[in-house]
C-alpha cells in the first residue's frame, strides 16, 4: 500500500488556522476513498477547489460490445491499432466487464488534457515511452515498464518526453486498487517475502504550485461519459499536502520474480489486486532449477476466471506467434497451455526474457467492438 508521504508547507495540526502571507486562509481539501474510512490525504490550496465556471458534456465513453460469437481462445494484435490524439480522451477499449476495463492508447499529443477519472482507479502500464505525470500532489516521472497507480478523483496530466512514441495499457478498476493482502502485515507494511518493497514504490516529487486565474478545463469521466468542467483557478494550486492517497509508480523491472525447483503458478507473479480481478507481472528470471523440471506451464482450465496477457516483448515461454503488443484472451470454460513444441523446447532451458502483464478476472470479459479490427481469428487453431 502507499505509505505516508508529504510535500510542501503544512500547519502543525490538521484543520487548524493556516493563512497565506497576505492573511487569507488557505483552502483545506480532504480527498479519500470509502468515505472517511479509507486511504486519504489532506491538501492546502491557494483557492477553493469548488470554483467552477462552466459545465459541458463532451462525449459518451460507453463501450460498444462486439457481436456475440462462439466461445474460443482469442488474440488481438494491438500494434495494428491507430495512433490517437489524447492519452485520456481517446483510449481504445478492448476488453471489459463490470469490474475492469482494459484499453490501449497511443497518444500523439505530447501533453494531455487535465483529467480526472471519477468512476475508477487506474493502473496504467507504460509499454513504451515515458515522461511525467503531473498532479496537485507533485511531479511523478515515469519511464517504459512503469505501472502508474492513479486513485480515482485525482486531477492529473501526462507530459511525454518525446524520447519514444508512448503506448499506454490502461486498466480502469471499479474498485479500490491495492497491493495483495498476503504481501502485508496487519499494520499495512510490505513483508519480506513480498516481490517488491516500499523502496521500489515511487511517490510524487517536486511540488509545483500554480497561482493562475482564468479558464482551466478539466475532463472528468463519470457514468461512462466525458464531461468538461471549467475551473476559475489552476487545479495545481496546492502549497502542501500529506497522507496516503496519491498517484504512485512501480516499475515492472523492480518486481522480483520467484522461482523454484518446479514450475511456480501464476499467483506467484501477482502485483496488484482490485475488486474482481488481479494483475500479475511476468519478468525475466531463471527457469525452475530441478534437472527433472519442466519450465513451461502445464495445461490448465480457467474455471471461474478469464486470463488476459499483454505481451510487452515478443518472447513468452509457452507461446508462439505473439509479438510486442499482442493480447491473448483465454476465457473461462476452455483449457489452455503451451503450444505444440513449447513444452519439450523448455526442458533444459535456464532463463527466460519474457515480459508480460496479466489480468485475471473473476467475471467473464466482453470483447469491445474496436478489438475486432486487430483480431487474429485463427489463434484458437494454434494448438493443432
Amino acid at each position: 500500500m502507499p505509505v505516508y508521504h508529504t510535500l510542501g508547507e503544512l500547519p502543525r495540526k490538521r484543520h487548524q488556522i493556516f493563512r497565506k502571507p497576505g492573511g487569507d486562509l488557505y483552502a483545506e481539501e480532504f480527498i479519500g476513498n470509502m468515505g472517511f474510512s479509507g486511504l486519504s490525504s489532506l491538501l492546502y490550496r491557494l483557492h477553493r477547489p469548488t470554483e467552477i465556471r462552466e459545465v459541458r458534456p463532451v462525449k459518451s465513453l460507453a463501450v460498444q460490445p462486439a457481436p456475440a460469437e462462439p466461445l474460443r481462445h482469442r488474440h488481438f494484435r494491438t500494434c495494428g491499432l491507430p495512433e490517437t490524439k489524447s492519452a485520456v480522451a481517446d483510449r481504445i477499449p478492448l476488453l471489459f466487464n463490470s469490474d475492469v476495463l482494459m484499453s490501449i492508447v497511443k497518444p500523439a499529443d505530447a501533453v494531455s488534457e487535465l483529467y480526472r477519472n471519477g468512476q475508477a482507479d487506474e493502473i496504467v502500464f507504460a509499454a513504451a515511452g515515458g515522461g511525467v505525470l503531473e498532479s496537485p500532489f507533485g511531479r511523478l516521472p515515469f519511464r517504459q515498464g512503469d505501472y502508474l497507480v492513479i486513485p480515482r478523483g485525482i486531477v492529473h496530466r501526462y507530459r511525454f518526453d518525446g524520447a519514444a512514441k508512448p503506448i499506454l495499457l490502461t486498466m480502469e478498476s471499479a474498485g479500490f486498487v491495492r497491493t495483495p493482502p498476503r504481501y502485508r502485515n496487519e499494520f499495512g507494511q510490505l513483508l519480506e517475502h513480498a516481490p517488491y518493497s516500499v523502496r521500489d514504490i515511487r511517490r510524487p516529487e517536486s511540488l509545483e504550485t500554480h497561482d493562475e486565474a482564468g479558464e482551466f478545463p478539466v475532463l472528468v469521466k463519470k457514468e461512462d461519459a466525458l464531461i468538461e468542467l471549467t475551473y476559475r483557478h489552476h487545479p495545481f494550486d496546492v502549497v502542501g499536502w500529506d497522507g496516503y492517497y496519491y498517484p504512485w509508480a512501480l516499475s515492472i523491472h523492480d518486481f522480483e520474480p520467484r522461482t523454484g525447483r518446479f514450475h511456480m503458478p501464476p499467483p506467484t507473479h501477482q502485483t496488484f489486486e482490485g475488486e474482481g480481478f488481479v494483475v500479475c507481472s511476468f519478468c525475466p528470471r531463471p527457469y525452475d532449477f530441478d534437472p527433472a523440471g519442466i519450465p513451461a506451464p502445464y495445461h490448465h482450465s480457467n474455471v471461474m476466471s478469464d486470463e488476459v496477457l499483454y505481451y510487452a516483448n515478443s518472447e513468452f515461454m509457452s507461446r508462439k506467434g505473439v509479438e510486442f503488443g499482442s493480447i491473448t484472451l483465454h476465457p473461462d470454460g476452455l483449457a489452455h497451455g503451451p503450444q505444440p513444441g513449447r513444452t519439450e523446447a523448455s526442458i533444459g532451458q535456464k532463463h527466460t526474457n519474457e515480459l508480460a502483464v496479466m489480468l485475471d478476472t473473476f467475471r467473464s470479459l466482453h470483447v469491445a467492438e474496436p478489438a475486432l479490427k486487430v483480431e487474429d481469428r485463427d489463434y484458437y487453431r494454434s494448438w493443432l
